[in-house]
């Protein structure tokens, strides 16, 4: 009997069944935990555009943490991140400590009336760094160490420069620690060129980009076949080119043919219809999300390259945009680019990064202020 539960993770940090081409980055962070203090891998940056799988690919490096007998802390660069770090840290130190963590400083009869006093100890209630050299004391003893998480992480925020400080001591103490971050390529960018974060630039930086279509194809026959199910063959190629190797479309794709799937077997009707039910959702799970961060200006760039059916030339554009001057121009494209949203694939061509946003700019293109017609 065909399995009916879905296996395919089209959700943001989901675990898909197979994780596809990041072999290569989770290697390099367990070969720093392996290799000591000081390994590149240690301190290490993936970035990438939306949807290349930044975070599942953190949730995989804690998996090699827990692999290594470490512990992990995950977080999100959000307001209050170091407040979360010290309690987990603390947390952390009470659950490998069970010894009582306050102590008697006076009583008043009757008890009954709470005339029992107490106050942290001074290892629970020191800074943060002192708490985790001591948590790091105690894991070292057991050939263990700490990993820290973050997702997310950007400039504006000002608890990554207490968190730079942070990792920096770690690594000048030669002490059991690892932090691995994430963030869009606009952001990091912004992280490593800050005057104050300057340690971050030493950091392992991976780019993220699209992966084989053939690693595709054989992720997606095996999760079909390890859930009671089968692709033939014309299908499994069409869906696996379908996906342009975009990680989130993987899971996307596969989602919607598995959904489309009429019995065991799932054929090209499946797959045609799941891929088309997949668009639709790319566009308002991605597209939509990215395109909202961007200027208006940036947006009308993005427009004026969806009349093209492939690559567009700067002076094509900048002819659509009302003549803009060639300055202004390259602004929109280096901010584009930094986005995830474009790449340049020639001397003065450009091509878009993300799969299928042609096809929603020519279809919503009015709803940013601009459509095809119009240029």
């Amino acid at each position: 009997m065909a399995a009916s539960r879905n296996p395919f993770k089209p959700s943001a940090g989901a675990t898909p069944p197979h994780l596809v081409g990041r072999d290569d980055q989770i290697a390099a962070v367990a070969d720093g935990l392996d290799e000591g203090p000081g390994s590149p891998g240690r301190l290490t940056i993936f970035t990438g555009a939306r949807g290349v799988g930044k975070t599942t690919l953190l949730n995989a490096v804690d998996d090699v943490a827990l692999e290594h007998g470490w512990l992990f802390v995950d977080e999100t660069a959000t307001t209050g991140l170091m407040g979360r770090l010290d309690e987990h840290v603390s947390h952390m130190l009470e659950e490998r400590r069970p010894r009582p963590k306050r102590r008697l400083t006076g009583i008043n009869l009757p008890a009954s009336f709470g005339g029992v006093s107490t106050e942290l100890t001074p290892e629970l209630s020191a800074g943060l760094r002192r708490k985790l050299n001591a948590l790091l004391d105690d894991l070292e003893r057991h050939d263990s160490g700490l990993l820290l998480t973050i997702d997310e992480v950007h400039v504006s925020l000002p608890d990554m420069r207490e968190i730079a400080a942070l990792a920096q001591h770690m690594v000048r103490e030669q002490r059991q620690f690892a932090l691995v971050m994430a963030g869009l390529p606009s952001a990091v960018s912004g992280l490593l060129s800050d005057g104050v974060l300057t340690f971050l630039r030493r950091a392992d930086k991976h780019v993220l980009g699209d992966v084989s279509i053939d690693e595709v194809h054989d992720a997606l026959v095996a999760t079909f076949e390890e859930n009671g199910r089968a692709m033939t063959p014309e299908a499994s190629e069409l869906a696996a080119e379908a996906t342009f190797g975009y990680p989130f479309l993987i899971q996307l794709v596969g989602y919607h043919v598995w959904r489309a799937t009429d019995g065991g077997v799932a054929d090209l009707d499946a797959v045609d219809a799941g891929i088309s039910a997949a668009r639709r959702r790319l566009g308002s799970l991605v597209h939509e999300t990215a395109l909202a961060d961007l200027s208006d200006l940036d947006r009308t760039f993005l427009v004026a390259m969806s009349v093209d059916d492939g690559p567009s030339q700067m002076a094509d554009l900048r002819r659509r945009m009302g003549e803009v001057s060639p300055q202004h121009a390259n602004t929109y494209r280096r901010r584009l680019m930094a986005a995830g949203m474009i790449e340049q694939v020639s001397h003065g061509k450009v091509a878009f990064a993300l799969p299928y946003l042609r096809d929603f700019l020519r279809e919503h293109g009015a709803a940013y202020g601009l459509g095809p017609d119009e240029l």
